[in-house]
């Protein structure tokens, strides 16, 4: 089981707070750092001291590390050009040395767009699906060779597709709840198929939809990677998670229920779980930043557990 750290730092985190985080997760063995890629902080608080960039922060990140992956859950689709999304993770594979994955969704937070200008568009969905395939093909595209792409939301002429990524192909993730749509473009497009905060029976649920969605597109169903995005707070003692519960705003009983919190054993007890019913990579929801002692914890007593 891998264990990814994934942080929110629109809740409130300067790029250096994001930084040490990263660098504690390279130097106690987790497999990737990943940021959300939000504007606007969501619920309490005020977010101070406002919104970082996911693609400027891991291009900064990419230069100050050295093995841990590097990734988004998920660029919100809204935000950004496709062929523009496509130079600029590229330039962040070749910055990282070829440790970046892609995480691409529609947007949803309409209230982030509004306080920003950015345009809300009523049908993303259909929007999500061309940037996928803009990207991609970009991407996928012979060096010498043009692409050319005319769809209903995006048209492409003549593109020299360049700059190409470090890696021969950047890993791409999709995720989401949708049982129709998600599992269909999940089977087409994506390397990794990622269900946030989702208990054990609706994760299992929508990994047999992709898979199914996958064999039906003519694709192995173990093609892809099959992940979990939890929440988590882990303790000594109920004291201490009680206290690291409080830290973020929520109940200890609560996050038990869903998500993964308690002592190490437990954590661990919950992650198996997660495991049988076929997750094969955990992001692990940090959102108390600078209580770095939390990842140690993770590392010593739970990824230990899990190697």
């Amino acid at each position: 089981m891998d264990l990814r750290i994934f942080t929110e730092p629109q809740q409130g985190a300067t790029y250096d707070t994001l930084l040490a985080v990263a660098k504690a997760t390279e130097d106690l063995g987790f497999d990737a750092f990943f940021r959300s890629d939000h504007y606007l902080h969501m619920g309490s608080g005020d977010g101070l001291p406002g919104p970082t960039d996911a693609w400027l922060t891991l291009a900064g990140l990419a230069r100050e590390t050295k093995r841990i992956r590097l990734g988004t859950l998920m660029t919100a689709g809204t935000f950004r050009l496709p062929g523009v999304l496509a130079i600029q993770v590229a330039q962040v594979d070749h910055m990282s040395g070829g440790r970046v994955e892609l995480g691409l969704g529609a947007g949803w937070f309409e209230e982030e767009h509004k306080a920003y200008g950015i345009p809300f568009p009523k049908e993303k969905f259909s929007r999500l699906e061309e940037q996928l395939e803009i990207v991609t093909g970009l991407w996928a595209t012979e060096l010498g060779k043009t692409f050319d792409f005319h769809g209903t939301h995006y048209d492409l002429t003549d593109s020299p597709a360049l700059p190409k990524p470090a890696q021969r192909k950047i890993p791409v993730l999709v995720g989401g709840h949708g049982a129709t749509r998600t599992p269909r473009l999940a089977a087409k497009y994506a390397d990794e198929f990622n269900i946030p905060f989702a208990s054990l029976e609706d994760s299992a649920r929508q990994f047999d939809r992709v898979r199914a969605a996958a064999e039906e597109a003519g694709r192995d169903g173990d093609d892809l990677t099959y992940s979990n995005a939890l929440v988590v707070c882990v303790g000594r003692d109920e004291a201490e998670i009680a206290r690291r519960a409080a830290a973020i705003g929520r109940e200890a009983d609560e996050l038990k229920l869903n998500g993964l919190a308690g002592s190490p054993s437990e954590v661990v007890d919950k992650i198996g779980r997660y495991a049988e019913i076929g997750a094969q990579r955990i992001y692990l929801q940090i959102l108390d930043l600078d209580d770095l002692d939390h990842l140690e914890l993770i590392s010593s007593q739970v990824q230990s557990q899990l190697s």
